[in-house]
């Protein structure tokens, strides 16, 4: 996970400090939290220190409590893992989305149209965050769902959203990004993903093609809420090898815009 500059990685940088009213131990347990993820989701103690900052002994003890409260187990005591009453922190903002609450008939709708996964995410930090999802079949080695995240600037509704943020947010964000090459097809500069967001607002989608994962393609588009703001997006996910890059642009996309048009609808 991308730290953000604020985050709290140790007494000596907390920009918190001398704030009577914020909770250091309480932001270090959420930053224990968000250290698991898809791809890392068997975590030891020493890997969470190394991953957040945060000291060992303290990670041990953010570990203890959110065991004891049932969010957290390791069955050899050393490597540990989420529980599904995780799922309980998020699911109340999911259910008073609308959005989130709605979307799931247009998903399903679209999935099986084209017979391809479909999903939403909203920008969360420097990731995406799925908020729904209708998959067809599994695409990724990765397997999504509601509550997952993927970094932004690598994924096709991620560089939608991206490509709607004010430019001071983005320069941010950008200060912060390492580009990983996860495929050859990856963009591996700063420069480079800049002129992709500045084509991807310009042409009203974004297309990843293999770049985070091979054999992957991606279409996005965005949803906007009334008063004009890019708040989601929403994407269709296939097999590069059955599905070219012109067939997305041709065939895929006019459907996609359809159904953001109605899930815009949505947001009002």
């Amino acid at each position: 996970m991308t730290k953000h500059p604020d985050d709290v990685l140790n007494g000596e940088s907390d920009p918190f400090k001398g704030d009577p009213n914020y909770m250091a131990s309480l932001a270090r347990g959420l930053e224990v939290i968000q250290a698991f993820t898809p791809q890392r989701p068997v975590l030891s103690i020493s890997q969470i220190s190394q991953k957040t900052g945060i000291p060992r002994a303290a990670v041990r003890r953010c570990l203890y409590t959110l065991g004891k409260l049932g969010f957290v187990y390791a069955e050899d005591g050393k490597n540990f893992q989420l529980r599904p009453r995780i799922l309980s922190l998020g699911h109340a903002w999911l259910a008073s989305t609308p959005l989130a609450r709605s979307a799931q008939p247009v998903l399903k709708h679209l999935s099986e149209m084209l017979n391809e996964s479909c999903s939403i995410a909203t920008l969360d930090g420097d990731d995406i965050l799925y908020i729904a999802r209708a998959s067809s079949s599994r695409i990724m080695t990765i397997d999504l769902d509601i509550g997952s995240r993927l970094p932004a600037w690598a994924t096709s509704m991620g560089r939608v959203l991206l490509s709607h943020q004010p430019e001071e947010k983005l320069n941010d964000m950008l200060a912060r990004v390492t580009m990983i090459r996860y495929t050859p097809q990856t963009v591996d500069s700063v420069s480079k993903l800049r002129s992709e967001l500045k084509r991807v607002r310009q042409q009203g989608y974004a297309l990843n093609d293999q770049e985070l994962e091979m054999g992957l393609r991606s279409l996005a588009v965005p949803l906007f809420n009334p008063q004009g703001h890019c708040v989601a997006a929403l994407n269709v996910g296939v097999h590069a090898g059955q599905v070219s890059a012109n067939e997305m642009v041709d065939r895929v996309l006019p459907e996609l815009q359809k159904a953001a048009k109605e899930l815009t609808l949505l947001l009002r």
